[in-house]
């Protein structure tokens, strides 16, 4: 037995560029764990600037200098987010506060259609479980409602933690994106000699995560901007916060267009009941989500994850759970590192084996 975990051992592990590479994830993912919380302006610039620096790329292969095109770049970014602060925000917290304060009422309107459903079926499920049910997802909702009122933008601390999120991001976000090649220089000069292996794993890496994240902002815009085309012509309240959570719910394949149906149903309910127009709102967000899953989607990613459904949902629920509403978003990129890492890494020991065979004979 013990001979047998030797020879794993020396087949796996013996390549001492494997071992620097298992040491850079060790210690990044160390750093994200213990420094996470303290330096999350740092980190949030650092995935922006991951995100614009193709824009840059674009720029630089018309001949464009880095600095114009770094400052083309962030012009633009400064727009969108002022756009985002000044115009999406208010928007967006109006249509909170109210489906915050409807959300109790819209139960009970649920409750009152589904009551009336049941009544035709009555050996399903009884009026007085409904009942019961409905009175705890009101306690629920109104619970969840005062601590979001609650919520500390009225403490002193976190009004403090915007306004330095508002300005320290991106002035981080500029310099990484001007500065790219020396902090770059600067990270690798302290990596050991023995780094081909993690090298080639972020090329890897940086070529799928890069085209997958371009594929997937420009995915969130189109079905954020379609649905909410949508949503307003056929007058669904709240139709800027469903577009919004529709769009970002293309980063959560499967679970996220599926876990929207509920939403969706409960304000469809809530304004129309069981009627034909409840059904065109189901409808029409169905045929949004079959549009998205079998011509946007692979139009703008084809080839660039090959990761198999189950790994990804699996991936999602690992993730999700560990890192919460971060380990969602991130948690495709995440799969995508690790599968590179183990085809990278598998990849390395059958050349080692075929030169060892080669040089045998």
């Amino acid at each position: 037995m013990r001979d047998m975990f030797r020879q794993w051992y020396k087949k796996y592990f013996s390549d001492p560029q494997i071992i620097v590479l298992i040491v850079i994830l060790l210690l990044g993912l160390l750093f994200v764990v213990f420094l996470g919380e303290y330096l999350a302006p740092v980190i949030a610039a650092v995935v922006i600037a991951y995100l614009l620096e193709s824009f840059v790329v674009f720029f630089e292969r018309m001949k464009v200098p880095r600095l114009m095109a770094v400052i083309f770049v962030f012009i633009f970014f400064m727009t969108c987010f002022l756009l985002i602060i000044l115009i999406l925000l208010p928007n967006l917290t109006r249509e909170v506060m109210q489906l915050i304060q409807q959300l109790p009422a819209m139960i009970r309107s649920v409750q009152s259609e589904v009551t009336k459903l049941l009544q035709k079926y009555p050996d399903i499920i009884s009026e007085g479980q409904i009942a019961q049910l409905s009175d705890y997802l009101v306690q629920l909702a109104s619970e969840y409602g005062r601590k979001l009122l609650s919520y500390s933008l009225s403490s002193f601390r976190s009004f403090v933690g915007i306004i330095v999120y508002m300005i320290l991001v991106p002035i981080l976000v500029f310099f990484f994106l001007k500065d790219k090649n020396r902090i770059i220089g600067w990270f690798t000069s302290y990596l050991p000699d023995n780094s081909g292996l993690a090298a080639q794993v972020w090329k890897d890496v940086n070529v799928q995560i890069s085209r997958y994240v371009r594929g997937k902002m420009i995915e969130v815009v189109i079905l954020w901007f379609g649905t909410y085309v949508v949503f307003s012509t056929m007058q669904v309240e709240f139709a800027m916060l469903l577009s919004v959570f529709v769009g970002l719910s293309c980063i959560i394949p499967y679970i996220g267009a599926a876990v929207l149906y509920i939403p969706i149903i409960i304000i469809a309910l809530f304004q129309w009941g069981l009627t034909s127009q409840f059904l065109y709102i189901i409808i029409a967000y169905s045929i949004i989500q079959l549009i998205d899953g079998n011509l946007l989607a692979p139009l703008l990613l084809a080839g660039v994850v090959h990761i198999h459904p189950i790994a990804i949902i699996v991936a999602i629920l690992v993730f999700g759970g560990v890192w919460g509403v971060w380990g969602l978003f991130f948690a495709i990129p995440l799969a995508t590192l690790i599968h590179v890492i183990i085809k990278v890494w598998i990849n390395q020991i059958i050349e080692e084996d075929a030169h060892k065979s080669t040089a045998g004979q």
